[in-house]
């Protein structure tokens, strides 16, 4: 049936008026709202009443805007500090209490903790060491996130210099993407001082083949968290070189570390970090995106061992077409192979979930597509699954945990690969697949494993620099599901 124009009318009246109202809360308290999830920041109407739409996911119908704006206008007039507020999740609970009738007290006594708070958040210089698929991409999201909220600043990155032009090639690899399509905003260069300026962000470029000899203090660069995507160094041995050049406090790799090297996972075992960890490991893409869905599974039903299979997509570590490679497989094309190699995901798993030590196995197939890959999780329990259940369980946790940011959930005959570029979960749970049989338990997981993996290092940076926004209303950890 078709909408009526009043009704869509209507919406379109109601989401005009929200959006001045967003704007100032964003642009005056540093606040920033979205609707289950969902960012509503630099959005127009028609962007508020899609995101108003895809609220049915979680309320199984569309969330009126006549909800969430009396919402907005009661922000507006509140002193509150810098946070991320979802209003979707603010007008779903207090309408589904009939006790709520006072909405005021009732929006004072959820966002208690950000009221009178500070607008302002202290600054982190971050210098991303190296500029690949990897590095380019942070640097996308850094700048994204410091007109969002602060807190961190891209200041420079540091590259091998590739001769007459160089800067001019960098700028437009982060300018353009054949994957994740053209940058949003505006890149300009200034060769003489070798600078990239991205949305009025400045970015030093500085050229150097030593870590330790960079002396960061020269371009204002002060207790920088170096970020290395080079994957050149993976032991405590040879990052700690970046700790011997000046103005350096800490550094993340973006590969998964070797030896007594911390290995993180956002959401998992973030909070494990001290400030003696001083060198921090972002793991792999495939073990962010395994390690939250395989733990809510163990949480629940008990795993008592399984296997992984991976289905990646192509990386610059193959080879175009067939030549010499040092790796077994790896020399052949890439764009015209499925490569049968392996993974060190499901050992990695343990570093963040000891409790994984010695029950996972796994393989990887690489397949000829640019980006995003799959999961399967074929996991023996200690409980009894039924898929139905298992699935409800898990698009809750996507929903309503505080491991939203790590997992989806979808629920579409017709989704593949390409639908999930530019994800920024760390893996996505594709409920249609799933295969559960007694204590036998099958997980098909999607992650863009460059975006949704870049995304959870920089939330790994955020923590360390002490810039992570609070999220309010405050979520359930999945056990409480």
């Amino acid at each position: 049936m078709s909408q009526p124009s009043s009704d869509w009318n209507e919406k379109l009246t109601l989401a005009e008026e929200m959006l001045p109202l967003i704007s100032a809360l964003h642009r005056e308290r540093n606040v920033v709202t979205s609707i289950f999830g969902r960012l509503l920041l630099d959005v127009t109407a028609i962007d508020i009443i899609k995101s108003h739409r895809y609220a049915r996911r979680i309320t199984e119908k569309p969330l009126p805007i006549s909800q969430t704006l009396p919402i907005v206008r009661e922000l507006s007039t509140m002193d509150l500090g810098t946070a991320s507020i979802d209003i979707g999740r603010l007008a779903t609970n207090f309408h589904r209490n009939p006790e709520n009738t006072d909405l005021r007290a009732y929006l004072e006594e959820e966002l208690k903790p950000v009221i009178g708070g500070t607008k302002d958040r202290p600054s982190r210089d971050v210098v991303l060491y190296g500029f690949g698929r990897i590095g380019r991409l942070l640097a996308r999201i850094l700048i994204a996130r410091e007109a969002a909220y602060g807190g961190v600043r891209l200041r420079a990155i540091v590259v091998r210099s590739k001769g007459e032009g160089d800067i001019i090639k960098r700028a437009s690899l982060l300018r353009r993407d054949s994957v994740h399509g053209a940058f949003d905003g505006t890149i300009t260069v200034d060769e003489e001082k070798n600078i990239i300026w991205a949305n009025g962000t400045p970015i030093q470029v500085i050229y150097s083949n030593d870590p330790a000899s960079v002396d960061y203090t020269e371009y204002g660069i002060h207790d920088a968290i170096v970020v290395d995507n080079t994957g050149r160094w993976r032991d405590r041995e040879g990052l700690s070189q970046h700790l011997k050049s000046t103005g350096v406090d800490r550094v993340v790799l973006t590969a998964p570390g070797k030896g007594d090297l911390r290995n993180v996972v956002y959401g998992i075992n973030h909070t494990d970090i001290t400030d003696e960890d001083t060198i921090i490991t972002a793991a792999s893409c495939t073990t962010n995106g395994i390690t939250p869905v395989l733990k809510v599974i163990n949480d629940r039903y008990g795993v008592r061992h399984g296997h992984v299979e991976t289905v990646h997509s192509f990386t610059n570590d193959q080879n175009l077409i067939d030549n010499y490679h040092k790796g077994p497989r790896r020399g052949r094309a890439a764009g015209l192979n499925m490569v049968l190699t392996e993974t060190g995901a499901a050992k990695a798993v343990s570093k963040a979930l000891p409790e994984f030590e010695g029950k996972l196995t796994g393989n990887a197939i690489r397949v000829p597509t640019p980006d995003v890959s799959m999961a399967v999780l074929n996991l023996e329990t200690e409980k009894e699954v039924d898929r139905d259940e298992v699935n409800n369980y898990l698009r809750k946790v996507s929903l309503h945990s505080d491991l939203r940011q790590q997992i989806s959930y979808i629920n579409s005959p017709d989704v593949v690969s390409t639908d999930f570029v530019g994800s920024t979960h760390a893996g996505v749970v594709d409920g249609l697949a799933t295969i559960a049989s007694g204590t036998h338990l099958v997980l098909y997981v999607w992650y863009d494993n460059e975006f949704g993996y870049s995304n959870q290092v920089i939330r790994i940076v955020e923590e360390v620099a002490g810039a992570r926004p609070i999220v309010l209303p405050r979520r359930e950890s999945p056990s409480e599901l």
